[in-house]
């Protein structure tokens, strides 16, 4: 049984996010998309918020599980015997950056192999982070994002809003 994982902020999961974990899912008997929790970094929504969004949306799907994980993502490999990583790159950039990424980890972990995967050419363009600040300012994010994570960002957003004034 082929056990991938395919890990990521997901912060907020967008519609591109979800295309690359169907097609990952696609390729593996068994995938885990794991949400990470970084300590170090700022997020949006917290990581209880985007495991609830991301178990919510692919919830139909019986060959994923969705898991928050604060360590190591090598670490989550060897915990629960997984050799592939799946990443997905839209352009040089992110392939320089996973390269990089995948060779570390490859240090620490031999046995992880990871696999690339281009962007559906539909999803090119999303970023997480141009999605927030396109919501912040009240631009239609209806085609980057399920409903149900843009109503979230409208919600905290609004909090938001109110909280400052």
């Amino acid at each position: 049984m082929l056990q991938a994982m395919l890990p990521g902020s997901f912060d907020p999961p967008t519609n591109g996010h979800l295309n690359l974990i169907r097609r990952a899912a696609n390729i593996s008997d068994h995938l885990y998309v794991i949400i990470a929790e970084n300590a170090a970094k700022n997020y949006f929504f917290s990581g209880e918020e985007r495991l609830e969004m991301m178990s919510e949306l692919l919830k139909d799907h019986e060959n994923i599980t969705v898991v928050l994980w604060d360590k190591l993502i090598v670490d989550f490999a060897k915990k629960y015997d997984v050799h592939v990583m799946i990443r997905g790159v839209r352009a040089l950039a992110d392939f320089e950056y996973e390269f990089e990424l995948a060779m570390t980890n490859k240090q620490i972990y031999n046995d992880l192999e990871v696999v690339f995967l281009p962007t559906d050419h539909k999803y090119f363009v999303l970023r997480a982070s141009a999605i927030k600040e396109l919501a912040r300012y009240g631009a239609d994010i209806s085609t980057m994002v399920p409903v149900i994570v843009a109503d979230r960002l409208r919600s905290k957003l609004n909090m938001l809003t109110l909280e400052d004034n």
